[in-house]
């Protein structure tokens, strides 16, 4: 895990909350192998097989990030996860994945795309981006705060 990985995964966990992920993997033996390797690096992973149970799990729990695969049948599959993600008020990071490694570049809707087969690049990549999800986070909430200052 790097070291900005293990930074986030500190925050999380000195505030009493595990790094969330939501894996939408349909098949069985890849949604296992990835959960067991982010869970094995600190992450708290929900998976599901489906897109209906994705669904139900984003409006249910809220997730720092999404990994939707991108050889969900149909394809169109991932889109409605990743937009229905983007559409939470808590907004999550969002990322596509492929086992296959077939596809070669990542959907219009998506955000990145992940070939698993290089376990650690899949580590630095999720953890790079929930970094830079938190610290547009943190700008965000700075500015605000400015605003706020400079106003009063």
């Amino acid at each position: 895990m790097t070291a900005k990985a293990k930074g986030v995964v500190r925050e999380r966990e000195a505030a009493g909350q595990a790094v969330r992920v939501l894996l939408v993997e349909g098949e069985m033996r890849a949604r296992l192998t990835l959960q067991a390797v982010l869970e094995a690096s600190g992450y708290s992973v929900d998976s599901a097989a489906s897109t209906s149970e994705a669904l139900d799990k984003l409006e249910k729990e809220q997730y720092a990030l999404v990994l939707c695969d991108a050889g969900t049948s149909p394809r169109d599959d991932c889109r409605r996860v990743i937009n229905h993600a983007h559409n939470q008020d808590y907004k999550p990071a969002t990322a596509i994945v492929t086992a296959s490694g077939t596809h070669a570049k990542a959907p219009k809707s998506g955000r990145l795309l992940i070939e698993p087969q290089d376990v650690p690049a899949l580590l630095e990549k999720i953890a790079d981006l929930l970094a830079d999800r938190a610290a547009g986070r943190a700008r965000r909430k700075l500015r605000k705060r400015s605003l706020e200052l400079v106003a009063n």
